[in-house]
């Protein structure tokens, strides 16, 4: 099997437990998505999703982040860690969004990555589900579970998002993206991963290494 079998195989099997993974921070409008997903570096979609209902109401435009009094914005975030960064980020790209874009995020990675504290993570969220177009979104749970199954031995997140757009098919970009969250979170958790439930443990790495060593140490 090769990986891109193996990356096939591993969406279809995955799809029959989670039939429509999606980007699970929640958003209103386009830029609304841009600054949770700011926000969910070094966090949880789980927390930035407890705080953005009020946060969006007491900033209902992105002239209200330009303008927004910074300390009170830090006070507002702070829940999600990092809050000095974030909201100096949140704060800059809001303005140059409405300097320079009209207040429309522009539609392309190079372009999303010059506003600030957008890496290509974030562009790649934007890119998939603003535009709706095929990306490889590498978080924390994708750069686990594709180090674990086999697809990449790396921690760099921009490395692993170019291996994968070779193994993954470019129409299953998202889906496969989505799905890695989806599976991290519920079964191939950081810690005690639960091996023996996994409904793709034929074709992980990880869980062979794991069954030899267990053979091994009887």
């Amino acid at each position: 099997m090769t990986k891109t079998q193996k990356a096939i195989y591993v969406i279809k099997k995955l799809l029959e437990i989670y039939p429509e993974p999606k980007c699970t921070l929640d958003y209103d409008k386009p830029y609304e998505l841009l600054i949770a997903t700011i926000l969910a570096a070094q966090s949880t979609d789980e927390r930035v999703n407890k705080i953005t209902p009020k946060l969006f109401k007491k900033y209902p435009t992105l002239e209200h982040f330009a303008n927004a009094n910074l300390e009170e914005l830090e006070r507002d975030i702070k829940p999600v860690g990092f809050y000095k960064n974030k909201a100096k980020s949140i704060k800059e790209t809001a303005k140059i969004l409405i300097e320079k874009y009209n207040g429309v995020l522009p539609d392309s990675i190079e372009a999303l990555t010059k506003l600030k504290g957008v890496g290509r993570k974030t562009a790649n969220v934007i890119m998939a589900n603003i535009f709706g177009v095929p990306s490889i979104i590498v978080d924390t749970h994708c750069m686990r579970l594709s180090n674990r199954i086999g697809f990449v031995k790396s921690k760099d997140p921009d490395k692993i998002e170019f291996e994968l757009r070779e193994i993954v098919p470019f129409d299953m970009y998202t889906i496969f993206s989505n799905l890695m969250v989806y599976h991290g979170r519920a079964t191939c958790k950081a810690r005690k991963p639960k091996c023996s439930e996994c409904i793709i443990n034929n074709v992980c790495d990880f869980y062979k290494r794991l069954s030899n060593d267990i053979i091994l140490n009887v």
